[in-house]
């Protein structure tokens, strides 16, 4: 018996019948021989932590643009605390971890440059229109690999696609990396905005302190322990009626104090327009894309690709773009 093999069986002994099997998944685009050693889900997992977007994710802004220290968050590391905290839901409810690691790590891949100041004005400029998670599908079907794509499950794209906007998640643990982003996101930011001098530690309201705790840690912990104790009661995952209230109001208290307006944003305008001179340019003059973008316009169309291409752009590289293009270089005799 392969490998594989055992690792299927000791799915369908050890999960709860609610988790998604990968000896069941509804498969890849593109038919594969299955490899000897790694399930599908552990095999899509992989693909993404090798993936070129993947690795860029170091130089995308999570909150704070170009902060100057180096204990701020960026959407790599964001991403990896996603997945500490689905997994470890994932776990306490015997559901596929692999499956929920895959959905966490893969969920970010098509973020913008200046966190989601980018992805606002790409909204806005681009006629297609712009969202990040079907972005990051996007990576994940088409421009990864030269083009190729990564070809990965069903059950990983859509949880991808699901982590934010109206629809839900097919399975559980695509559910749970919805719920797992949010929690990072909410208290990360909050430890950010602390260092910043954004907000003070007394800022935060009374009534969430009280519910969810005081500090990052116990505040994660109340609400996965929420999250783990109702769901195991529930064919959905959901927290308790009052978690799920102060964590509301919490995030609430951050887009009121931090992520609208504050002075953490102020730079955001800057971004926008540095963002938009770039599609402007990349749009009249496209043989300044790369070759294997300009062979895509005939099948894509000028608007999706230079859109991708500008989604694919890290901070300090859309700054270079936008210095050797706009400002004057210094000359030297």
């Amino acid at each position: 018996m392969l490998i594989r093999e055992m690792l299927e069986e000791q799915e369908d002994a050890n999960l709860d019948r609610r988790a998604a099997k990968s000896s069941q998944s509804r498969g890849r685009e593109q038919a594969e021989e299955p490899c000897s050693l790694r399930t599908d889900f552990q095999r899509d997992r992989d693909r993404i932590l090798y993936a070129k977007a993947f690795r860029r994710l170091k130089h995308k802004t999570q909150v704070f643009i170009s902060p100057e220290g180096d204990h701020y968050r960026t959407r790599l590391t964001h991403t990896l605390e996603v997945s500490q905290i689905a997994r470890t839901i994932a776990r306490s409810l015997r559901l596929n971890e692999d499956l929920t690691e895959a959905i966490s790590l893969g969920h970010d891949l098509g973020h913008t440059p200046f966190g989601h100041a980018g992805e606002r004005i790409l909204n806005r400029i681009c006629p297609l229109g712009f969202r990040h998670n079907e972005q990051s599908v996007r990576v994940i079907e088409v421009l990864e690999k030269d083009r190729a794509g990564l070809n990965l499950t069903w059950e990983v794209r859509n949880g991808v696609l699901c982590h934010t906007g109206p629809e839900k998640a097919a399975t559980l643990e695509g559910r749970i990396v919805r719920y797992a982003d949010r929690i990072a996101y909410i208290n990360h930011d909050i430890e950010d905005a602390i260092r910043g001098g954004v907000i003070l530690e007394s800022d935060i309201p009374a009534d969430c302190a009280d519910v969810l705790g005081e500090t990052s840690s116990s505040r994660i912990n109340t609400m996965i322990t929420s999250l783990v104790e109702t769901s195991a009661k529930s064919d959905d995952i959901v927290m308790s009626p009052e978690v799920q209230e102060k964590s509301d109001r919490l995030r609430t208290f951050m887009f009121e104090r931090v992520y609208v307006g504050s002075s953490a944003k102020q730079e955001e305008a800057k971004a926008e327009r540095l963002v938009s001179a770039i599609y402007e340019t990349l749009s009249d003059q496209p043989d300044l894309l790369p070759a294997d973008d300009r062979a895509a316009l005939e099948k894509d169309g000028l608007h999706r690709v230079v859109c991708d291409y500008v989604a694919g752009m890290t901070d300090p590289f859309a700054v270079r773009f936008f210095r050797e293009r706009y400002l004057p270089k210094s000359w030297n005799v």
